[in-house]
């Protein structure tokens, strides 16, 4: 594989240990093997065979199900930490658990050379269009960013505890068009207003194998304790980006709605999207990791693919 092909050889069957592996986890695996040993962590014996396919070895835990975690104690020498925290209406709402569950069994034996945490960048909260760098405080300002903040804070807390050195990746948007909703088309197709250009939101993307091929870099290329923004070169307000994709798709435009009117007529999780304005600076991601993006824009990630 080309991505680690530059790696000293000590390094290339290393046991690299996936926990969340959907759709961004598996196409990091792909990327991995067969130069690293994986090993997947799932909580569904169905999806064994699936994870074997991808070069995985599945081993049963569930990080709700703290006991069950303690055979990933020592079992890697390096950690992508991809699974999300719980979802809304839980007892301690702001807190994820798993997160910290995993950092507790991690901390036991054997600590990992590094553990690679993919948050997103939400905590950042609304900044009003500015554009933002990892050194810009935190203020998620939604209970899936407070979440995603409480488990930084565990990650950071092992980095502490037993000098593990990470790599926090602070991720927005992710689309694909071979991801299941991964493009905006449903939405186009059912006609979801977005906001007119005046109350309009900046909004960011990276392309789910450029984050995947991210993640691998950062295994072994992120530096120590570092936070590092996963996007691309993209500056687009919300409803530009929904242009964009109807114009590519053949699809009619989204009406346009002042903020005021959209309060009314869309959901709370997607007005909360529609809230938060933010432009992502990436210098550390291709200084640092050396990520040269395969889609740069979205308008290369979107362009439908010929056979």
């Amino acid at each position: 594989m080309a991505l680690l092909g530059a790696l000293p050889s000590r390094f290339r069957r290393e046991r690299v240990l996936v926990v969340g592996c959907g759709d961004v986890g598996l196409r990091a695996a792909r990327q991995l093997m067969p130069r690293a040993k994986l090993i997947a962590l799932t909580s569904s014996t169905e999806r064994r065979g699936e994870l074997r396919a991808a070069g995985c070895t599945p081993l049963l835990g569930n990080l709700d199900q703290p006991a069950s975690l303690r055979r990933l104690a020592g079992i890697a020498h390096r950690d992508l930490h991809l699974a999300p925290p719980p979802a809304d209406g839980m007892q301690g709402w702001h807190k994820d658990p798993r997160t910290l569950a995993l950092t507790r069994v991690l901390a036991l034996r054997h600590p990992p050379k590094v553990l690679v945490y993919g948050s997103t960048s939400g905590v950042y909260g609304d900044c009003e269009g500015a554009f933002v760098t990892e050194t810009r405080a935190l203020s998620p300002q939604t209970p899936r960013a407070q979440r995603r903040q409480d488990a930084e804070a565990s990650v950071r807390a092992l980095g502490k505890r037993v000098g593990v050195p990470w790599v926090i990746l602070r991720i927005p948007g992710i689309y694909a068009i071979d991801r299941e909703g991964g493009t905006p088309v449903e939405r186009l197709r059912r006609g979801t207003p977005v906001l007119e250009a005046a109350d309009d939101v900046y909004t960011n993307h990276i392309q789910a194998d450029d984050l995947a091929r991210a993640c691998v870099l950062a295994l072994w290329r992120g530096g120590r304790q570092r936070c590092i923004n996963v996007n691309d070169d993209t500056d687009l307000k919300m409803g530009d980006y929904f242009d964009l994709a109807a114009d590519l798709y053949g699809l009619p435009r989204p009406q346009r709605l002042p903020r005021s009117t959209a309060q009314a007529q869309l959901p709370l999780v997607l007005l909360s999207f529609m809230s938060e304005s933010r432009r992502l600076c990436n210098d550390r991601m291709k200084s640092e990791l050396g990520l040269a993006l395969r889609y740069p824009t979205v308008r290369d990630g979107l362009l439908p693919r010929t056979p």
